[in-house]
């Protein structure tokens, strides 16, 4: 490109220049090309159009146009590689750097005439040949490599990516994790093969090598059948999601599992006389302790209570109460929403923490921390007993004093059974005196 004489030019530091070309033309930024790039640049010098006549404008754009200049430049020397899925990822980078969506090659053929155009001329040519690299990335031609079972996991995070809506960092976190083992084990065991290519056997193999840790190991069918489902919804929602008209083998592969260990509920002779005890709950902390007297007289799960923010927490409305609602963090279901009053002990530890628990917000660490206290202290009725049997209490106590089921289930957070819920329930008044004759 030639610029005539007159060209004026402003100076940005040493690196960066604005040119205009020709009198009251458009300004252009003016920079050598790094040493680094050489190999993906071979001009020594560039002239980036800035699309403006204004010079404050160009200066406030040249910054920005200069890191995707450089953006465009690391996607070209990434995609320089026989590695097939860098050079794809570089493509794809490459097409983002330079403003653009990343399309296949049928995508781009089927495009309006005047955006397959745009995307045809920024593809830069040199001495009459196009740039390959760029060509692959803006008309489609980097071939997508074969999605293997680890390929399968990277995409299905943005892939199933609706189902964290709503979720904290933590639950996140916590959502990722099983998948992140399951399918570590599954590559184990049959190695990182492409989706096409996996076999009846390979599944079989990988029961197999689950049947065997039952067999040695302390774990349940369940911890099985877990991590095979994992296995089996990730590559399955991949598969349908990348159409990719796959028959994946899976077929029944899952363990008959022991009748299902549900937790216990304490006594109320229990809750009474060791956890409510005086003294009984001094060596755990206080914010720790306060979430298990929360949970005594409302039911609350565990993460419920330690997700709850300060304007969750009505203590000045006329019956203190406190909302369950999916800010923050997701919600078990869609029963989980609610308001449930605060009553007894629960009242009293909510006053002590009026803005929450800080500590345990938003972690799954609350759970650990009080069964291990109670196990280590003798708190616990059985083996089978933890914190989560608190909860179970509370329904049982409203059973016994033949609360309605449809406000024991508000309360509980609970569906109706495949039942309609028509009508708001029980007041916040209602549900308060009906606890309050079951409070401790």
């Amino acid at each position: 490109m030639v610029f005539p004489a007159q060209s004026r030019e402003f100076s940005m530091g040493k690196q960066i220049k604005l040119k205009r070309r020709g009198k009251g033309g458009m300004l252009y930024m003016v920079r050598h090309v790094p040493v680094d790039y050489r190999g993906v640049e071979p001009r020594k010098e560039i002239w980036v159009p800035l699309s403006t006549d204004s010079e404050s404008h160009a200066q406030q754009k040249a910054a920005q146009v200069w890191e995707k200049t450089i953006a465009g430049w690391e996607a070209k020397k990434a995609g320089d590689t026989a590695d097939a899925e860098k050079a794809f990822e570089a493509a794809q980078n490459l097409a983002k750097a330079r403003g653009y969506r990343w399309l296949t090659a049928r995508e781009v053929a089927k495009l309006p005439r005047e955006e397959l155009l745009q995307r045809v001329e920024a593809v830069s040519v040199r001495k009459g040949e196009p740039d390959k690299l760029e060509a692959a990335a803006l008309l489609g031609g980097a071939k997508e490599p074969p999605i293997t079972v680890t390929r399968a996991l990277a995409l299905y995070w943005e892939l199933a990516a609706e189902n964290t809506r709503g979720m904290s960092e933590d639950q996140i976190r916590r959502w990722k994790n099983p998948r992140i083992k399951a399918i570590g084990n599954f590559v184990a065991v049959v190695g990182d093969k492409v989706l096409a290519d996996l076999t009846r056997d390979n599944m079989l193999d990988f029961r197999d090598w689950w049947s065997k840790r039952l067999a040695t190991e302390s774990l349940t069918p369940n911890s099985a059948n877990k991590d095979i489902g994992y296995v089996e919804s990730t590559l399955r929602l991949v598969e349908e999601k990348k159409r990719l008209g796959l028959a994946l083998p899976f077929g029944k592969l899952t363990f008959k599992e022991d009748d299902d260990k549900t937790r216990p509920p304490f006594s109320d002779k229990w809750i009474k006389e060791k956890l409510l005890a005086s003294g009984a709950l001094d060596g755990l902390n206080k914010e720790a302790r306060a979430v298990l007297h929360a949970m005594v007289n409302t039911g609350a799960r565990p993460s419920e209570i330690v997700g709850l923010l300060p304007h969750h927490i009505r203590l000045d409305h006329n019956v203190p109460h406190i909302e369950i609602k999916a800010e923050g963090k997701k919600t078990k279901n869609k029963q989980s929403k609610r308001v449930i009053p605060l009553v007894g002990i629960s009242l009293e530890a909510f006053r002590q923490f009026p803005e929450g628990f800080p500590t345990y917000r938003f972690k799954d660490k609350i759970s650990d921390t009080v069964n291990k206290f109670l196990r280590e202290n003798g708190l616990l009725e059985t083996e089978d007993h933890s914190l989560y049997s608190v909860r179970h209490s509370f329904e049982d106590r409203m059973l016994r004093a033949k609360i309605d089921e449809r406000i024991r289930r508000d309360l509980m957070g609970h569906g109706l059974g495949g039942r309609q819920r028509y009508g708001d329930g029980a007041s916040l008044n209602e549900a308060a005196e009906l606890l309050t004759a079951i409070t401790f």
